[in-house]
This record gives structure tokens, sequence and C-alpha cells, in this order.
């Protein structure tokens, strides 16, 4: 069988009920998503799928080495921010097997369009990690028009090198998307592209927003704005740039032999939807991992089809190097495992225990089955999920034996992961005195 293309398309802090397809609301110029909803009607959806971080940086490690991500020290920091700027340390490892790496190893041609935040440079970048070309932000979070990032400088990049341009970020990158598979159609080679969009990612501003990125240089958190609508559009913009992608591929003929797969980076922010979740960003409640996950491949999956298969980020870098036929190095074992079973047959599905830390709020969390077990700020808790989605009737006081023994998993789990280490950092952008919290 002809190797398959391969596209990962992340967004940024999108809330698990933000799309149309997840039960999010349509806005007053029509649906928010209808791209993506579309995707999702030809494809499969998964509604048990979790993102390996509640916070961006420790998912991208997770994304880029289908390995948990607490193997590595850049990790630890939630997130990693523009202190890091120049450490030797605090990125990902170039000589460490990667997703595009492996890809890039067996003949597939590889590119990042889009976010990094994975270490800066000299010591990282995308470059450096199996990616041949690469166009974006290397930062956590920048403006959509002035592409700074939150120390004042300039975070706009074109492989190593900082390249100024005009224009709203998300449309640039959906754009560059674009060329990119343009450029690879009629190659002999297969390719493989990540599409990591910063949107909805603070600051609020959409298409019509220019004016206000001067207002905002000093506190890209926008604190004082925003709101769902905007929000919303910025959701908006960038399913637009996903169907300018998918035409792109129906135009060059490659759209039926591309696995395009979606998600979020974690759960939503401030303005997102995670309903019937609670939390978010930074949390490991439902609202805080629980993301969309949409996969297309009209080849092999057939549409329509909606999985309860548990599943976390590194699983589908686990399944992409699957379909590519491309094993993990064997020096570097996979903790991800492959979904291609459940692509080609909806129902299937199998045991797969998902485990989380947070340094923030000492947080543990272990989902196995339909059974959760959570730690916050030194409280236990135990929750049937398909019962109890919101997490508000804690069973551990019920079934002490399931809680001691889901403990007992958890601690055996992370006595296999390297600790948390003292100099790891927490960056909060906003606690309660900026708004009042649940």
């Amino acid at each position: 069988m002809k190797r398959p293309n391969l596209i990962f398309i992340v967004a940024d802090d999108l809330g698990y009920a933000d799309l149309g397809c997840y039960g999010g609301r349509s806005e007053p110029f029509g649906p928010v998503s209808p791209v993506l909803d579309a995707l999702a009607a030809q494809g499969l959806l998964f509604t048990q799928g979790y993102a390996n971080s509640p916070v961006c940086s420790p998912t991208r490690f997770g994304l880029m080495t289908a390995r948990y991500q607490y193997r590595l020290r850049g990790a630890a920091e939630e997130p990693i921010n523009s202190k890091s700027r120049g450490s030797k340390t605090l990125g990902l490892p170039p000589e460490h097997p990667t997703l595009p790496s492996l890809l890039r190893d067996a003949g597939y041609r590889t590119a990042l369009v889009g976010k990094w935040h994975l270490g800066f440079p000299p010591e990282f970048g995308p470059l450096k990690s199996g990616y041949e070309e690469s166009f974006g932000p290397l930062a956590g979070g920048v403006d959509y028009f002035t592409h700074c990032d939150s120390s004042g400088q300039h975070d706009l990049w074109i492989g190593d090198e900082r390249q100024p341009q005009e224009g709203y970020l998300t449309d640039l990158l959906s754009r560059r998307a674009v060329d990119y598979v343009e450029r690879m159609a009629g190659q002999p080679a297969p390719f493989f592209l990540s599409l990591h969009y910063t949107a909805p990612h603070w600051p609020w501003e959409t298409r019509d927003d220019a004016a206000k990125a001067p207002a905002i240089r000093d506190n890209l958190f926008d604190l004082a704005s925003g709101n769902i609508h905007v929000y919303r559009r910025m959701i908006h913009h960038m399913d637009e740039g996903i169907g300018w992608l998918m035409d792109a591929l129906a135009r060059t003929g490659q759209i039926e032999n591309t696995l395009v797969v979606f998600t979020s980076d974690n759960g939503g922010e401030r303005f997102s939807d995670n309903w019937p979740l609670v939390g978010g960003k930074m949390d490991l409640t439902e609202g805080g991992i629980r993301v969309p996950w949409i996969a297309h491949w009209p080849t092999q999956i057939k549409p329509g089809g909606v999985s309860r298969q548990l599943c976390m980020t590194m699983d589908w870098s686990a399944t992409m190097l699957a379909a590519a036929g491309v094993a993990a190095h064997p020096d570097y074992p996979l903790d991800g495992v492959s979904l291609l079973p459940v692509l080609r047959d909806a129902s299937h599905s199998f045991a797969r225990p998902l485990h989380w830390r947070m340094n923030h709020r000492g947080q543990r969390a272990l989902r196995d089955g339909d059974w959760k077990y959570l730690m916050v700020d030194g409280n236990e808790y135990l929750f049937d999920i398909p019962q109890d989605e919101r997490e508000r009737a804690n069973r551990a006081r019920l079934e002490p034996q399931r809680l001691e023994s889901m403990r007992a998993a958890w601690l055996a789990w992370n006595a296999t992961m390297p600790p948390i280490p003292p100099d790891a950092t927490v960056s909060l952008g906003y606690s309660s005195k900026d708004m009042p919290q649940r």
C-alpha cells in the first residue's frame, strides 16, 4: 500500500465543546466550525480523547516524542516561558528521536507550519528535531499582527531566520500550509506536515483587530479584553484556513490517501466552552485535558464514526508512525500506542490507562476504563466518568478499595518517571485577582 501523507493539526487552548461537532453553539454569523464539523462527519470523532498535559509545551513534548513528556527536563516547565531563552536544557534535545525525524529518516518530507514552543535557538529548534523546513513562532504566545512575543521580541521565523511579514497570523499559517501541500503534489515521497495554530490562544484578536495590537503589546494576556464572540470568531478564522488546506489536498489529488488529525494542545482557557466538563488549562480535571480529536482518511476511515476509545496526544504520534510503517528508535521505546485498529473499525476498543502529573497544585490523575483517580492540593477524588463527567460526585469514601488500587497504580507508574526537578517553574498568567475562579 502506498504510504499516506500525514497532517497533524493542533489548535491552541481550544475547549472540548468549542466546535459544533462537540455540541458547541453557533454565532450570529452562523456555525463556528463548519469545516471541522464536516471532517468529523466524513471521518471519525473521539469523545474520550485527551491531551498529554493541561498546558501547552509539555503536550508538545509528548506529541514530538510519542513518549510521556515527563522523561525530558524541558517538559517539567509549566510551560516554557520567555525566561528560558538562551537555556541549554529547557527544550527538546536535538539528539532525541522525534515523530518528524523518524519519518524524515524513513523517506518522508517534513515541515512545521506554526507554533514550536519547545526551546529557543541556538540550542533548540524545529530544524534540529526532524523538520526540513519551518515557518512560525518559537515562543508560547504572540500577537496576531505584530508577531511579537510577551517579551516584545519579534517571533516569526522561517527556519533559523527571523522573517517579518505582514498579516493576521492564523491566515499566514493557513496559506503557508496550502503552499506546502501544493509543492508536495506529484512528489515521489510522502509528506508529514505539522500545522500548529496559535488560535484561539490569547491575545483576543480577530482579522479586524489590527488597531488593537499597540495597546496590548505590554500585556499579551489581554486581561481586560475579549469575549466569547471574539473568541469564536478566532476559531472560525482557523476553521476557514483548514478549509483552504482541505481544498488544496482535493485540488491536487492528495486527499484520499492523507491522514488528517485535528486536536488541541490542552483544554480551554478563559472564553472556552468545555461543557459538560469542569476546569480548564492547567487543571487535571476533565476540562483541562479532554480535548477534541478528529481523524479523516478516506481510504481507511469510514464516514460518521464515533469512538469512546481512551487515547492521548502521544498515541496519535504513534499512530502516524504505524501508518507510515516506521518503527521507534530501539533506545527510545514509545509510550504512545497506535490507534490504527480504531481508525479502521470505530467499534474496536482496548484497555488504555492514561497518567498525568502536574507540579502546579501537586496534581495527579489516572484514567483507567470508566474510572478516574485525581489529586489536587492534597485532596483525593474518585470519579465514575461516564456517569459523572463533571466530576462532582466523589466516590472515594464509598469505594476505598478502588481508590487504594488506583492510587497504587498511579504511584507505580510515577516511580518509572524522573522526579519533578526542584527548579521547575510554574507560570500563571492570571489569578483570582484578575477574574473570579470556580
